[in-house]
């Protein structure tokens, strides 16, 4: 992400669809995680308010939200692309009574007029009580 820019889309308002894909307000879903106001209760939970992170541009929520041992330095996503939806199309144990899990997801997007998609099977981890992004499994 461009030190220039710290938000790669405007910011989103609380009254606003949440982008993750559920029915509820941003302020009521996802945004309530990117404030630090709540916790993911899954790994599910986490899958889709780190793809709301990046329809929002919150750098800092992606980099809180992933584990220690893989997070990258900073996150710099293309300031250009545009995020159209999220499809979960599984997941994997990850429940509030577990310490593991995996979420397969498709990610719509545009990027200079042309649309694509992300398709990656993740896996998560409580890391300190939290759930966080592990990496992605192989394909």
């Amino acid at each position: 992400m461009s030190k220039r820019n710290p938000r790669l889309q405007p910011s989103r308002s609380a009254d606003q669809p949440c982008p993750c894909g559920r029915p509820k307000r941003y302020g009521e879903c996802c945004g309530r995680l990117h404030e630090g106001l709540a916790k993911a209760a899954t790994a599910e939970d986490l899958m889709r308010s780190r793809y709301s992170a990046f329809v929002v541009g919150d750098e800092a929520y992606l980099l809180r939200s992933w584990h220690p041992d893989t997070r990258p330095a900073d996150v710099d996503p293309d300031p250009h692309t545009e995020w159209l939806g999220l499809e979960i199309l599984s997941t994997g144990e990850g429940t509030p009574f577990h310490n593991a899990g995996t979420v397969e997801f498709r990610a719509r997007f545009r990027e200079g007029g042309r649309a694509s998609e992300l398709h990656e099977h993740s896996r998560f981890l409580r890391h300190e009580g939290a759930w966080v992004y592990l990496d992605a499994l192989d394909s």
